[in-house]
């Protein structure tokens, strides 16, 4: 898929932008972190010029070790954050949605570099 502009985001009437990232092959201790987390959520926010909506909510759960791990579920003023972190086999699945256009790119290879993942699938799409 090409980039998706700001101009394109505005000319096709887009309503929002939704960016699904798996990135594999991630830092264990770091998808493991409560803190690395909400600071990732944080410094995400900041980055795509989202206004935060109360703090990240960060819990540790999963009845099966398969699935154990954080989820995270951050409101912005414009949608929402939200992601899983799976211990099992150190990868996250990141979802960012916002009515308002930010830079999908920057979002990608921010969680990337943040996370060191080895490598990533990603899918973004605009919503109408």
């Amino acid at each position: 898929m090409e980039k998706i502009t700001k101009q394109n985001y505005e000319a096709l009437g887009s309503w929002g932008i939704l960016t699904s990232l798996d990135l594999h092959g991630c830092n264990g201790e770091t998808i493991r972190s409560a803190e690395k987390i909400r600071e990732f959520t944080v410094a995400l926010c900041e980055l795509i010029g989202v206004t935060r909506f109360g703090e990240p909510t960060v819990v540790h759960f999963g009845e099966r070790e398969e699935i154990a791990g954080y989820s995270l579920v951050q409101l912005i003023e414009t949608s929402l954050v939200s992601g899983h972190f799976a211990n099992a086999t150190n990868t996250v699945y990141l979802d960012i949605f916002s009515c308002s256009y930010y830079d999908a790119d920057t979002a990608v290879e921010f969680s990337k570099k943040f996370f060191e993942a080895q490598d990533a699938t990603v899918h973004t799409l605009l919503r109408k």
